[in-house]
């Protein structure tokens, strides 16, 4: 059984070799086969003459549960799709989705935000975003996205001031001054990393025997008397 598209083709490819063999144009020696043998009638003016109504019925409209399936695409379908990947294709080309391997413009998105806003069902409502849908938000709750990388967020001049800082960076770093400055400044970071127990050793080291009596302990019985200097007691020079 052959499929929907292979009839279409098929179909296709008859209709053309229909319309070239109509439009091919006719010998001369056939046009004498070509003439009607039926007898003359006079020529009568038909001008004057109410054209005659052509009877003609109402289309007969098709039930979508049971037309077959090309039926169901040409009335249903096709109307409503193919005006939507249209404007996919425009939207692409002003992403530049032709000229780059990736881009943050994802085409379901835009098909499926497109679709459900051109909906007859929804025209007196507000456009609705993707992530806003319904049907997406309970899809996405169940399986998150990962994050976009920044490369494709960035625009082309973020993304060149990012580039053309690292680089002017990278120059000034190659230096001699500055990788011998970077070299002490390594070493220092490496001798500071157990800077906290070289002080606890040192105070444990300096830390009194037992029965010696403490600087705090001496000066323990001493009073000392500030006083403020004041005009009464500030000596004049």
């Amino acid at each position: 059984m052959a499929t929907l598209w292979e009839l279409i083709v098929a179909e296709f490819v008859e209709s053309k070799e229909a319309l070239s063999t109509n439009g091919s144009p006719r010998l001369a020696g056939d046009s004498m086969q070509d003439l009607d043998s039926s007898p003359l009638t006079p020529y009568t003016d038909r001008s004057t003459e109410a054209p005659a109504s052509l009877p003609g019925s109402p289309p007969t409209p098709i039930d979508p549960k049971t037309c077959s399936p090309r039926e169901y695409l040409e009335h249903f379908i096709f109307p409503v799709l193919l005006p939507g990947l249209a404007e996919l294709l425009s939207q692409a080309r002003l992403h530049r989705c032709f000229e780059r391997k990736k881009t943050k413009f994802f085409p379901r998105d835009f098909l499926a935000e497109w679709l459900y806003n051109k909906n007859p069902a929804r025209c007196q409502e507000q456009p609705t975003k993707v992530l806003e849908i319904p049907f997406v938000k309970e899809w996405l709750r169940d399986h998150p996205r990962p994050p976009l990388p920044l490369s494709l967020l960035l625009t082309e001049e973020q993304a060149a001031i990012i580039i053309q800082a690292f680089y002017r960076g990278y120059l000034v770093r190659r230096e001699p001054e500055v990788q011998e400055l970077r070299q002490w400044q390594r070493e220092l970071r490496e001798e500071s990393r157990d800077i906290r127990l070289r002080v606890a050793d040192f105070w444990a080291s300096r830390e009194p025997s037992e029965g010696a009596q403490t600087p705090n302990e001496l000066d323990a019985g001493v009073s000392i008397n500030v006083i403020s200097p004041s005009p009464l007691n500030t000596p004049l020079m």
